[in-house]
């Protein structure tokens, strides 16, 4: 399978589907519109290794919650992702058996090889 979690509204994402076109064997999902269920966040978890791979702490959430100072488990972190998309790390694509998560150069240089 190749998928594409990404927000619409994201200028990081907009530039990183740019920059990876064509993507027509991917299928692309707007976790704004489209909410993740809890399906595809535990094989997105099986594939990453943990639900805090998988966690944005720069989400504007995070802050107003009061999440800084607090030790989220494993449980936890899997529930706020799913009440609320922005604590997804994005864009996470799914190529195969492989997970690409996040927007480090790093990453987006290596699912670039990927792709090739």
């Amino acid at each position: 399978m190749r998928k594409v979690y990404y927000l619409s509204t994201c200028s990081t994402c907009q530039r990183i589907l740019k920059e990876l076109a064509p993507l027509d064997n991917f299928i692309l999902q707007d976790i704004k519109s489209e909410a993740i269920s809890e399906t595809q966040l535990d094989e997105m978890k099986k594939l990453a290794g943990s639900y805090e791979a998988l966690f944005s702490r720069r989400s504007r959430k995070y802050g107003e919650m009061g999440l800084a100072g607090k030790q989220l488990m494993e449980p936890e972190i899997r529930e706020l992702i799913l009440q609320e998309y922005t604590f997804l790390k994005r864009p996470v694509f799914v190529v195969d058996e492989k997970i690409y998560v996040g927007n480090s150069k790093k990453n987006v240089e290596a699912l670039k090889s990927e792709l090739k």
